[in-house]
Parts: structure tokens; sequence; C-alpha cells
């Protein structure tokens, strides 16, 4: 028989929700021998969602990856990142359109019609 709780991704180990104090107070005492900076279960959380974004990683696949009830949720929460996100694809979309070889003051004049 399963003893973990159907959407808890930490249990102790007969099963139950693990208390989130002593969870962060586990974190940090593995942070400290890891020799990190201490974090929250909360910051890794965040850090999940950002580099989700950032890989771009569709944002309704995030919300759900976060269990938010709303897409706006995701979306508001984590706007900073989309920022970043918006400019790198605006950047590779400028590469794939290629570079402007003519300098601003080599400009051409258009061809004048013949026909005309």
């Amino acid at each position: 028989m399963d003893h973990q709780p159907s959407g808890l991704v930490f249990t102790t180990s007969t099963g139950r929700a693990t208390d989130p104090r002593s969870l962060n107070r586990m974190l940090t005492i593995l942070c400290g021998k890891a020799k990190v900076r201490r974090v929250r279960v909360h910051d890794l959380r965040h850090t999940c969602a950002s580099l989700l974004l950032a890989q771009g990683v569709d944002a309704r696949v995030i919300m759900e990856t976060l269990g938010h009830g709303t897409i706006t949720m995701t979306l508001d929460t984590y706007a900073h990142v989309m920022q970043t996100t918006l400019r790198a694809a605006a950047d590779r979309m400028d590469d794939a359109l290629g570079p402007d070889d003519i300098a601003p003051d080599e400009e051409q004049e258009p061809e004048e019609n013949p026909a005309a």
C-alpha cells in the first residue's frame, strides 16, 4: 500500500505531510553542508518557475507544475522573467532576419523605374 498522499512532494517516512518549518530547517542544514547560500523551499519554487520561463517553457505548463489556479497568477507573478524572455525572443528574431549590412550613411536611394 502506498502511504504517500497524492499531490505531496515532501512527506515523512510514514507518508504524512511534512511540516513546512521542519522542511525549511532540513534545507538550511543541507545548504550549510553544501556551503551554499541558505534558501527556503519557497525560493526553490520561484527558481523552478524562473528557470522554466527562461528556457521558453509554455506558461500554462509552468502554471500546472506550480499548481496555480489560473494562468493569470503565473503570468503576474513571473512577469519580470517574461520581460527578459521577450527581449531574448526579439533578439532571436533580429538574428533570423539578418544583419543590416548597409551603414546609415550608405543608404541607397530607391531605383527609379525607367518604364514610368
